[in-house]
C-alpha cells in the first residue's frame, strides 16, 4: 500500500533531500545537490518570507518511492494578477500510481489555498531551477540545471499535464563557435563609446553595491519573460552570496553609460564537474576536499544571464558581451560552454546564439494542469 505523508520533521526532510541519490544511484549523468544547500533552501531561503511550500513523500512501508513540493508563490500571483499554483522537486519511481498520488497531494494542498491550476516543475520559481528534461539525455546537466529520467515525461502527461512552454539549452564545443563578434569587438566597443557606453568586469571589492545595481537591471531586463516575477532584495542578496562563492569575475561583464548599469552578462564555472564526485552531496568528511582539489580542473562554463534594459538593445552591447566571454573562454582554454536557459519563443536571443554556432542540444518543458471542479447539479 502506498501512503503519502507531509514533510514536517527534520528526518523527513533528510529523506526528501536524499531520495534522488538512491533513485539515480546507477545513473552516470546524475549530479547530487549539496545537502547543506538543499536544507537551507527548504528552511531559510527568502522565498519563505512571502510565499509557502509543502513537501510530500510517497512511501511503501519504509521505502521512499517519490517526492513532490506544492508551492504557492504569492509574489508571482500578485505580480501577474493570477491564481497559479506550482509544483517542484518532483522525483518518482517509474510508477503511474505513485506519481498520481503525489500530484493529487500537491493539487489538494494548492486548491485549498485558492489556486486554480498547477504549473511545474519549478523549484521554487522561474528565478531558480525549473523545467523537466525532455530532450538531451546523453550528457549530465551543467550547474544549476535540472536532470531527470526520460520516463518522467510520460508520468506527467499520463496524469493530465500539458505543455505550457519549453526552455532551451545551447552548447558550444571547444573552438566550435563563430568568432565574428570577437573580430569586430574593437569596432563595436568604439561605437558604444561614442554613446558613452563602456563594458567592464564586475568589481569584486565593491560586490555589495554592484549587486544592488545588477538587481535593478535584472528586474527591468527580464520583466517581459513568461513567468517572470521580480526578485525581492533578500532573494537577490541570497543568490548573490551563492554565486559569489563560485564566481569568476572575468565572466561577469557589465555595460554602463555614465556610471549607470544598463546590462550585464554572467557565465559561471560548471561546478557540476566537481559536485559529481561528492557522494550524496555531503561536504564531510571528504566532499569539501574534493571540491577544493577539483575546482581548478573545471573545463566548462554556463552562460547563465545576458540582459540589456529597454532603450539599449540592438546597439551592439549583446555582441560585446559574447565576444568578451569568448575571449576569456579561449584564454582559459576551456572545452565547452552552455547557454541556458532561453525561452523557445525568444527568437532574438536564440537566433543570436545560433549565429555564433551554438547548438541547441537540450530541451526542458514546463507543464500546466487546470483544476476542474465538478459541475454543480441542481436538484
Amino acid at each position: 500500500m502506498i501512503r503519502i505523508t507531509s514533510v514536517t520533521q527534520k528526518k523527513e526532510l533528510k529523506a526528501f533531500i536524499d531520495f534522488p541519490h538512491d533513485l539515480y544511484k546507477d545513473d552516470a549523468y546524475y549530479i547530487p545537490e549539496l545537502f547543506i544547500a538543499q536544507r537551507e533552501l527548504f528552511t531559510k531561503h527568502p522565498f519563505h518570507e512571502h510565499s509557502s511550500v509543502q513537501c510530500f513523500l510517497a512511501y511503501r512501508g519504509r521505502k521512499v518511492l517519490g517526492r513532490i513540493t506544492a508551492i504557492l508563490n504569492n509574489n508571482h500571483n500578485q505580480y501577474n494578477q493570477c491564481t497559479d499554483g506550482f509544483f517542484g522537486f518532483f522525483d518518482c519511481v517509474n510508477d503511474k500510481q505513485v506519481a498520481e498520488l503525489l500530484f493529487d497531494a500537491a493539487h489538494q494542498w494548492l486548491k485549498e489555498r485558492g489556486a486554480t491550476c498547477m504549473i511545474g516543475p519549478v523549484n521554487f520559481s522561474f528565478n531558480e531551477t525549473c523545467g523537466l528534461l525532455v530532450e538531451g539525455f546523453q550528457s549530465p546537466p551543467v550547474v544549476m540545471m535540472p536532470y531527470n529520467a526520460p520516463y518522467y515525461q510520460h508520468l506527467l502527461e499520463e496524469s493530465g499535464f500539458v505543455k505550457k512552454l519549453d526552455l532551451l539549452a545551447f552548447r558550444f564545443e571547444a573552438e566550435g563557435y563563430n568568432d565574428k563578434s570577437v573580430r569586430l569587438l574593437g569596432q563595436l566597443t568604439a561605437r558604444l563609446e561614442r554613446s558613452r557606453i563602456t563594458i567592464r568586469k564586475i568589481d569584486m571589492k565593491n560586490f555589495k553595491q554592484e549587486a544592488i545595481s545588477l538587481r535593478e537591471v535584472y528586474n527591468k531586463a527580464w520583466d517581459k519573460n513568461t513567468g517572470f516575477v521580480p526578485m525581492t532584495d533578500n532573494e537577490f542578496d541570497h543568490i548573490g552570496r551563492e554565486l559569489k562563492m563560485i564566481l569568476d569575475p572575468d565572466f561577469c561583464q557589465i555595460a554602463e553609460q555614465d556610471g549607470k548599469i544598463v546590462g550585464f552578462a554572467l557565465a559561471i564555472p560548471d561546478f557540476n564537474q566537481v559536485l559529481q564526485k561528492v557522494k550524496r552531496g555531503r561536504l564531510f568528511p571528504t566532499g569539501l576536499l574534493k571540491i577544493l582539489l577539483n575546482r581548478k580542473k573545471i573545463k566548462g562554463i554556463r552562460i547563465l544571464l545576458l540582459g540589456v534594459i529597454d532603450g539599449y538593445r540592438k546597439m551592439g552591447i549583446e555582441a560585446c558581451f559574447y565576444a568578451t566571454i569568448i575571449n576569456k573562454y579561449r584564454e582559459k582554454q576551456l572545452e565547452y560552454a552552455e547557454a541556458s536557459w532561453t525561452l523557445e519563443d525568444n527568437h532574438l536571443i536564440n537566433n543570436a546564439i545560433i549565429a555564433i554556432k551554438g547548438r541547441q542540444y537540450k530541451r526542458y518543458r514546463i507543464y500546466r494542469k487546470e483544476f476542474y471542479s465538478p459541475p454543480h447539479i441542481h436538484g
